[in-house]
């Protein structure tokens, strides 16, 4: 089934375009996502989204295989993420009539068919020379279980599982670009993972809404400038003025020095989507919220049921590896 969404371009006018821009420059600094926190009591050996990264690492971000080492690959991936905005807490003055912008809130209502959308998280990436985003869905959300409280591979697992569709809680993304970024387009299958892969430019003011924890999707590399430098857990990337950027290791030592042309900077814009006010305040009163222990022992069963899992159940990272393994069936690889 073909997945609903629609391109906006422009998608703001010129000074708003501007406007975001200089948000981040006043944010400063940006840390990367590797900084996240890691899982505890399931796979808690395992990066938080190790599902893409495993499969990356495997095939690249085209399906044609990867040809960095592991250490490589992973440096590609571990691009720099800030939250602007989450529920009713504004982290980024400026930021609040993109949270509430009417053309999202009216286009989410169009592409998710739900008539009830509430802003739920604003947050900025950017990605330096020679960086991509593996093939991945986003992190969904299901009443009781958000990233908040549970591993995010789990929460993707859940929703790719179909065990547990009347706990999700739709959400619909909006992914914006602004900057004159070379290279970096955001690449998706509207089709399903076994259909044509598409790709749309990362150009300055423009906008994609689709359901992207069901849409595998990535971003393609953006342009190189220079030899690739070390991207570790604790690196740093600061506006430093004067249209200058600051990549610094872990240990503070500038390591690439970027200016806005050189970087590809989105926004990504997320809100809940209900049908109705029952539907939202069975959300919000939390009268029928999941469970960890019954999140694990649906899929425990499940797998029981397909014949994939007998006896005891497998220590906790081995799980999490069956169960990504199992339920999480991304675009096929490309023969050479």
């Amino acid at each position: 089934m073909q997945a609903r969404y629609k391109a906006m371009q422009p998608f703001m006018t010129p000074e708003e375009a501007d406007q975001m821009l200089r948000i981040a420059e006043a944010r400063r600094v940006f840390r990367t996502y590797a900084d996240e926190a890691l899982n505890e009591g399931i796979g808690e050996d395992l990066p938080q989204r190790f599902d893409a990264a495993f499969n990356y690492i495997q095939h690249g971000i085209d399906g044609h295989g990867n040809s960095d080492d592991v250490t490589t690959a992973s440096q590609r991936t571990n691009y720099f993420r800030e939250t602007y905005a989450y529920a009713d807490d504004i982290e980024a003055p400026g930021i609040e009539s993109f949270f509430s912008h009417p053309d999202l809130l009216s286009v989410a209502r169009e592409v998710m068919d739900r008539s009830i959308v509430v802003p739920a998280i604003v947050y900025a990436n950017i990605l330096t020379p020679g960086q991509e985003l593996a093939i991945h869905t986003d992190v969904p959300e299901f009443r009781g279980a958000d990233r908040k409280k549970m591993p995010q591979w789990l929460l993707v697992t859940m929703l790719h599982s179909g065990l547990f569709n009347d706990y999700r809680v739709p959400i619909a993304t909006c992914v914006s670009w602004f900057g004159a970024n070379p290279g970096g387009a955001f690449t998706y299958y509207p089709l399903g993972p076994t259909a044509a892969r598409e790709s749309m430019a990362a150009t300055h003011n423009t906008a994609l809404l689709i359901d992207t924890d069901s849409v595998f999707h990535g971003v393609e590399r953006v342009t190189p400038k220079g030899l690739f430098p070390t991207i570790d857990k604790g690196a740093t990337l600061s506006f430093e003025g004067e249209d200058q950027w600051s990549l610094a290791s872990a240990q503070g030592d500038e390591v690439a020095r970027y200016s806005w042309t050189d970087l590809r900077y989105s926004i990504s814009w997320k809100a809940y989507c209900f049908r109705n006010e029952a539907e939202r305040a069975k959300w919000a009163d939390r009268s029928d919220d999941l469970t960890l222990d019954f999140i694990l022992d649906t899929l425990d069963t499940d797998l029981r049921v397909r014949g994939v899992l007998t006896g005891e159940r497998p220590e906790p990272t081995a799980f999490a590896r069956l169960l990504v393994n199992e339920y999480i069936r991304f675009p096929a690889a490309i023969a050479a």
